[in-house]
């Protein structure tokens, strides 16, 4: 384990000398893929109910690699002089690897905890994912936030779980924080919490020329990874198939077009800034997300809820100050 620390903590200084040109990107390229994902999340809510959770999961990488393999061939095509094509090391593929199995396994968590009585419980604990991040960070990447980063991060966790609170009854119920939706909650957001350190290892082991090749070349493997064995799972596990996924295709295009233009902005905002700055300023997609809910629904908001984005929007501000 010290010897991989030690190898990506390498890589992670020499790459931030190469990427200093890049510096300042991360941050509208973190909004980007922020707006991006809000849209697929909405073209995958209504896939939901016509094809079921996981087939409405395996949407957005079955149809993202064709739009992820377009972005690779641009980017190599596109430019006056080609960029090389980066060695591919097993640490590289390792590291990609634990981050698209606990992509899936995060997603499998929240589905589980779906089933449960006390899924806003979940929601809530599931919003622990930053400061998850940051720990893990520390421990397997070497990459240490400091005191104002980590108190920035603690704001906008405060903030993003004040707008997820479960309802009073369940808000003062020692039995719903400690139920099985709870467990599922924090395991949600310890394995999004991983595959985030999974996919900044990778950016950080393939040394590729740019942030933008690094991440076009993360998300191609990625998908390819996760389409295989989330698209066999369905195969084998549900009664229809993979049929109703093609028959679905009109929607399926939106979700899997978007989900592969934010996973491409994600993993290139890896290349570029420390994974747990990158997950903390990710956080406006839930700012973005509930805008729309409340102004679609023309509710005003609780006061709690204005503290809630108030908390979020100024441990944001502050990230971004820090991390340019």
């Amino acid at each position: 384990m010290s010897s991989t620390v030690s190898i990506v903590a390498h890589a992670s200084t020499s790459q931030a000398a190469s990427f200093t040109e890049w510096a300042w990107l991360w941050v509208p390229v973190v909004l980007f893929a922020a707006l991006a994902q809000t849209v697929r999340n909405s073209a995958q809510r209504s896939l939901t109910t016509e094809l079921g959770t996981l087939s409405a999961t395996l949407v957005r990488f079955l149809y993202g690699l064709p739009f992820a393999a377009l972005c690779l061939w641009l980017m190599y095509t596109l430019p006056a002089r080609t960029p090389s094509i980066p060695h591919f090391t097993p640490v590289y593929l390792a590291w990609l690897a634990l981050g698209a199995f606990f992509q899936v396994a995060a997603t499998a968590a929240l589905l589980m905890a779906m089933k449960e009585r006390n899924f806003a419980v979940a929601v809530t604990l599931s919003k622990t994912e930053v400061l998850q991040v940051a720990l893990f960070g520390a421990v397997f990447l070497a990459e240490l936030p400091s005191a104002w980063a980590l108190f920035a991060m603690v704001l906008a966790s405060i903030g993003v779980v004040m707008l997820s609170l479960p309802p009073r009854g369940q808000l003062l119920s020692a039995a719903a924080w400690l139920s099985k939706s709870a467990v599922y909650g924090l395991v949600c957001g310890a394995c999004f919490a991983i595959a985030t350190i999974g996919y900044r290892g990778a950016a950080l082991a393939l040394g590729a020329e740019t942030p933008w090749i690094s991440g076009a070349w993360g998300v191609l493997i990625a998908q390819a990874m996760q389409t295989i064995g989330l698209g066999a799972w369905v195969q084998w596990r549900t009664e229809r198939g993979l049929m109703p996924i093609f028959r679905a295709w009109k929607i399926s295009m939106v979700a899997g077009s978007m989900g592969a233009i934010a996973s491409i902005a994600w993993f290139t905002a890896y290349a570029m800034q420390s994974a747990a700055s990158v997950r903390t300023l990710g956080m406006v997609e839930v700012v973005f997300s509930y805008l729309v809910s409340r102004k679609l629904f023309s509710e005003s908001f609780t006061r709690a809820e204005k503290w809630g984005i108030a908390l979020m929007l100024l441990g944001l501000v502050l990230i971004c100050s820090l991390g340019v």
